[in-house]
């Protein structure tokens, strides 16, 4: 499109190993063109601050694509649909910025927006896209939970860490005879436990997709103390895994906010109170979003940069671009952001778990 001069480029929601290599194809491939590009800092919170609109180039982008984090920064509060206002009275109310957001944006001359994130920043790109603001997606989580994608950029080497931290637990578990739990991200999708579950060689898997039964855990753990050559058990547990006549687990942040998590405690003290076996439970955490991308998703999230650069060449707004093996696509934003991609239940990778005898919670 012959009228594009100058393109903005966000990262929103959490980080994810990956935007920095997606920034950097943006830059590069935008620049092939002779267009401007402009990064928003903190989402969309830099276009309220100053000095919160910066210009990116090839220097501003050199040697980032191995990096962790994102060099724009992040962040998954500020929700311009719903921003928080607080009052003298310290009430706080919350008010639609999104029109201001398009405005603000036309102001610093942006011609179109490439908007990295998951299903919440996606969100707000489509709302901001009904607006007449040209847009396209990028998506972007660990959860790998986004429709119209196969894969997000970020989940392998998500799942990578959380094999690697599943590997050395065997170990110590087999050392102390203990039954290790480590609960893994995901919020309402089992795919990072599910891959690094199976790929860590657990005992017993245990994901959103399927309420578990405790009893068919205990058995499982049991079954292996049975064998004098198994005396100890991995148990990996997502976030949002829940008991079948029980509910997922949250905590109250510092803030107020419900956040999953507990899940892994929960399971960890209903298998010693059931079998009286030794039992430590660890959460992974954090860590599955740190470090840099593996080659694979270094490789994805360039493929995805410079994918969503051709799309605003091609004038193909409110669009997201997607992993359809071996290609990456367009598929339309309210498509990729109408519901969350959870494993499906006939999967092979759930059949190769219950081929290789891993417990998954159901009898």
């Amino acid at each position: 499109m012959s009228d594009i001069r100058r393109i903005a480029v966000n990262t929103g929601g959490g980080d994810a190993p990956g935007l920095n290599a997606v920034i950097r194809a943006v830059v590069l491939s935008a620049e092939q063109l002779g267009w401007e590009v402009v990064g928003i800092n903190d989402s969309y919170d830099g276009l309220f601050e100053d000095d919160g609109v910066v210009r990116l180039d090839r220097r501003s982008v050199r040697g980032i694509t191995h990096l962790g984090g994102t060099i724009l920064g992040t962040t998954n509060r500020g929700n311009p649909l719903n921003w928080p206002v607080e009052h003298p009275d310290g009430t706080v109310t919350y008010e639609d910025r999104s029109k201001r957001v398009v405005d603000l944006l036309r102001e610093h001359e942006v011609d179109a927006l490439v908007a990295i994130g998951g299903d919440g920043s996606l969100a707000i790109a489509q709302a901001l896209s009904e607006l007449g603001l040209p847009v396209v997606g990028v998506p972007k989580t660990i959860d790998n939970d986004l429709a119209s994608t196969t894969f997000t950029f970020g989940f392998t080497t998500a799942v990578e860490t959380a094999t690697d931290a599943i590997g050395k637990l065997h170990s110590t578990a087999e050392a102390h005879e203990r039954t290790m739990v480590v609960e893994l991200m995901g919020r309402t999708a089992g795919w990072i436990a599910m891959y690094a579950g199976v790929a860590g060689t657990a005992d017993v898997i245990l994901i959103p997709e399927i309420p578990y039964e405790i009893d068919a855990v205990c058995e499982k753990i049991e079954e292996r103390y049975s064998s004098k050559r198994s005396q100890f058990a991995i148990v990996v547990v997502a976030e949002g895994a829940y008991a079948a006549e029980g509910s997922m687990k949250y905590r109250e942040t510092a803030e107020g906010q419900q956040r999953l998590g507990g899940a892994g405690k929960f399971v960890s003290e209903q298998i010693h109170e059931r079998t009286g076996r030794e039992t430590r439970e660890l959460v992974l955490g954090h860590l599955q979003r740190g470090g840099g991308p593996n080659a694979y998703d270094r490789l994805l999230a360039l493929r995805f940069g410079a994918a969503a650069v051709r799309m605003v060449q091609e004038g193909r707004f409110g669009t997201m671009v997607a992993l359809d093996p071996p290609n990456v696509h367009a598929v339309p934003l309210k498509e990729a952001v109408a519901h969350i991609k959870t494993i499906p239940l006939d999967s092979d990778v759930i059949q190769t778990a219950r081929s290789l005898g891993i417990c998954l919670g159901d009898r």
